[in-house]
Formats: C-alpha cells, sequence, structure tokens
C-alpha cells in the first residue's frame, strides 16, 4: 500500500482529499497546524476526521506565524470580513506563507515515511484570492521538492496533489457527498460562534452555503440555526 500525506485543516475541501486518498487506496498521514489562528475548532475537527476515516497518524504541529498585522485569521484586532465574498483580490484573511510552510512539514513527514504523494485542498476557480493556491505555485514547489530532498534526487520522486484545485464548491460537496463524508465533524467558518455554530457570514461561510446550495444538499451544520 503506497503511502500519502494529507494536509488536513479540519474543513471541507481538505476532509474531501483525505477521502479521495482512502478511496485511492492510499494508507493516510494526516498533517495540521495549530498556527494561532482564531478558527481553532478545525484542529478538533481535524483530530475527529483523522480517527473516523483511519489515518495511520495524525500530527498537530505548532507554528508561530508573524505577529501583528500578519492575517485577520491570526490577529484578533483584526476584523475577518463578513457579506464581502470575492470583493478584494487578496483578502485580508490572506496568511502569509501559509501553504509554502505547510507543504515545506508536509514534504518532510513524507520523505520520513515513504509517502512519495502530498494532498492540499488548494482551490483557485471557486474563489480563492490566495497565491499560495494556484497551480503555478504549486507545480514550483513540487518541482523544488525533487531537487531540494534527497529521495527527489535517487529517484523516489514526490508529487503534489490537488486533487479538488479546478472544481466549484458543489463540485466539491457533491464529490465529498459521494465519498461518505460525515459534514458535521468539519468546519468551515474563518471565525467561529460559541458552541462552534458558523458565523454564516465570512467567505468561508458563504462559499460553503453556496456549495451545498448548488449541490442541492443540506449542510448539517446549519440546521439547529434554522430551527425556531
Amino acid at each position: 500500500m503506497s503511502r500519502a500525506v494529507i494536509l488536513l485543516s479540519g474543513g471541507l475541501d481538505s476532509a474531501t482529499c483525505l477521502l479521495i486518498a482512502r478511496e485511492e487506496g492510499f494508507e493516510t498521514f494526516a498533517l495540521s497546524f495549530d498556527y494561532g489562528q482564531r478558527h481553532r475548532l478545525e484542529l478538533e475537527r481535524a483530530r475527529a476526521l483523522a480517527a473516523r476515516y483511519g489515518a495511520s497518524a495524525h500530527r498537530i504541529v505548532r507554528l508561530d506565524f508573524p505577529g501583528e498585522g500578519a492575517s485577520a485569521l491570526t490577529d484578533p484586532t483584526i476584523p475577518v470580513p463578513l457579506d464581502s465574498l470575492g470583493s478584494e483580490p487578496i483578502p485580508p484573511t490572506y496568511v502569509p506563507a501559509r501553504n509554502t510552510l505547510f507543504l515545506a512539514h508536509a514534504l518532510a513527514w513524507a520523505e520520513v515515511v515513504g509517502a512519495p504523494e502530498i494532498f492540499i485542498g488548494a482551490n483557485a476557480l471557486d474563489y480563492s484570492g490566495y497565491p499560495d493556491c494556484r497551480d503555478e505555485f504549486l507545480r514550483a514547489f513540487e518541482a523544488a521538492a525533487n531537487l531540494g530532498t534527497r529521495a527527489g534526487v535517487e529517484g523516489r520522486r514526490f508529487r503534489i496533489r490537488a486533487p479538488l484545485l479546478e472544481l466549484s464548491k458543489a463540485q466539491i460537496v457533491a464529490l465529498a457527498h459521494r465519498l461518505g463524508l460525515d459534514f458535521e465533524l468539519t468546519s468551515s467558518c474563518y471565525d467561529p460562534q460559541n458552541g462552534g455554530r458558523p458565523c454564516g457570514r465570512c467567505d468561508a461561510c458563504l462559499l460553503r452555503e453556496r456549495g451545498f446550495s448548488e449541490a442541492d444538499l443540506e449542510d448539517p451544520l446549519l440546521i439547529p440555526r434554522r430551527q425556531p
């Protein structure tokens, strides 16, 4: 059985990647990051997902990102934009070099455990604005990975897999549904409310809601909010 490292944030996209790797027959190694994000609920969801879907190992790595002013996701004094999906080319929720750092850690672990495939839930089609979610960046990182590792120069090449890169959110939701993802184990919101309830107004919430609507499915995370 071939091995794969999965960047598992606890969100919908990364959870779908975990299930794709599982369906393809990979032994999965899940990697999550505590980087001071305000939506730390996602780490609880990542733990639950890794356990539910049989990851052979799950690591949570602590990273210290640049401090004040770095991102609305790491600096509580910067408000998360609400009701503004797509209004800025690169939104303030961008975290400096986040995927570069995540992939570098994933690459190091992949070389140790002998995993030639690294899965990332990057998506550039629906809405992102994040420069480190583009195919050009991922291909460049893959090239660097094979130039800068012992495994790569010895011919045991790495592949950076982004199977959701050009799927709409509706297509991702439909795919996750087909693969049997328990959507209640995921969290997409950038600023969850008390009890983990999604705010319903940040970019991630708006995208998720649109995806479920266009896929003609109901998001179980929103059902309690809709009840009288």
